[in-house]
């Protein structure tokens, strides 16, 4: 019969995270996790998640880490980011899904903002143009320390622009990421992602059971 939670009304939980922090695996896991309970659930990404952000997507992440600067960077993933709830996540929501996102708009404010130096109130005026009050139920940000998410990433063979920034750059995302969640608790857990695959899923689970009313196992 499904899970009464979620009949009516989709939940849009969004996973963050520097490079390394497991977050594609992680939102796999959660939709798994919806799917035991009855619940149908959709993994997504970004950028990409719909036919015209997936083509941003190349744009943004193949080439030299210098190809685009912070400001094209930020036009282009507002335009991949619109297309995706317009395409992908309104309607799946709308239907009563429950949609996993691995990153979403705190993803720019950190990487343009914290990293890249643009000013924050200028992307969060920006975000509102784009999706106007749109933000997801539940934000989950996986932390680790920079050194161990970079060599995870690096681990994993080829590695994209972003990942390829320097070390400065990748802790001024992390501290960006955890300030953004201390100024919203509502929204945001910080989970620690440096734990083992599983002890990070249970912990995600029981941050979505509390938090959404979701009985998940």
């Amino acid at each position: 019969m499904g899970n009464p939670a979620l009949i009516t009304r989709g939940r849009f939980i969004t996973v963050e995270g520097g490079e390394g922090a497991g977050k594609s695996t992680q939102v796999a896991l959660l939709v798994a996790a919806f799917k035991r309970a009855g619940i149908d659930g959709l993994a997504t990404r970004e950028p990409g998640g719909s036919p015209g952000a997936e083509a941003i997507r190349r744009l943004l992440l193949e080439g030299e880490t210098e190809r685009w600067d912070a400001i094209d960077e930020t036009l282009l993933f507002f335009a991949a980011r619109r297309d995706h709830v317009a395409q992908t996540i309104r309607p799946a929501l709308e239907a009563g899904r429950c949609v996993v996102c691995d990153r979403f708009t705190d993803s720019t404010i950190a990487y343009q903002g914290y990293g890249r130096g643009l000013p924050l109130a200028e992307l969060r005026a920006l975000q509102r143009f784009a999706l106007g009050d749109f933000v997801p139920d539940l934000t989950l940000l996986l932390d680790l320390p920079v050194a161990e998410g970079l060599a995870r990433a690096a681990s994993r063979g080829a590695t994209d622009r972003f990942e390829r920034l320097d070390r400065d750059f990748h802790q001024r995302l992390r501290n960006g990421f955890l300030a953004i969640a201390a100024a919203e608790p509502e929204r945001c857990t910080v989970i620690d992602a440096s734990a083992g695959v599983d002890v990070v899923h249970r912990a995600i689970i029981a941050v979505v059971s509390a938090r959404l009313g979701i009985a998940l196992s």
